[in-house]
């Protein structure tokens, strides 16, 4: 995974650790106060969040401990994984990519994961390659214009 991608998961698990769980701990205090607990709404919920919470935890520590980073790539033109990319689509549009892991895709803001149609079209090719790719909509072409500029975080 990039950098980025993984100080953000850090920075959750961190946050999950420090703040969710205390929070959460106080909660289930609060509402097994209230009494009976067989009909406590409270209760229930706050051991459900808790429960969501500890197997995020879990899933962190796994990930973030078995994470291996990768710095992108700040030159060049063949593209691999981290790479920032710039497209031209056939109506001459521009759009821009970093191709991220599964665990950082951020479509909306351009990350997609190295798993996806596009970025297995891409990985490997260098810039003026014209290239067909799945996407959603069907098949498209693109002109590969530029790699390997910095990304704004």
């Amino acid at each position: 995974m990039t950098r980025g991608g993984f100080e953000r998961l850090r920075d959750e698990l961190d946050r999950l650790k420090r703040v969710d769980r205390h929070a959460i701990t106080k909660a289930i205090a609060e509402a097994r106060a209230h009494g009976d607990l067989s009909e406590n709404a409270e209760y229930h919920a706050a051991r459900e969040k808790q429960s969501f919470i500890e197997g995020r935890i879990a899933e962190l520590e796994t990930k973030v401990g078995n994470a291996e980073v990768i710095d992108p790539p700040t030159s060049g033109d063949r593209i691999t994984f981290a790479s920032t990319v710039l497209l031209e689509d056939e109506s001459g549009k521009e759009i821009r990519y970093q191709i991220v892991g599964s665990d950082e895709t951020d479509p909306p803001r351009g990350r997609i994961s190295v798993l996806s149609p596009l970025a297995r079209t891409l990985i490997g090719k260098s810039v003026g390659d014209r290239v067909i790719a799945q996407v959603p909509g069907g098949k498209k072409t693109f002109d590969i214009v530029k790699a390997n500029f910095p990304w704004p975080e």
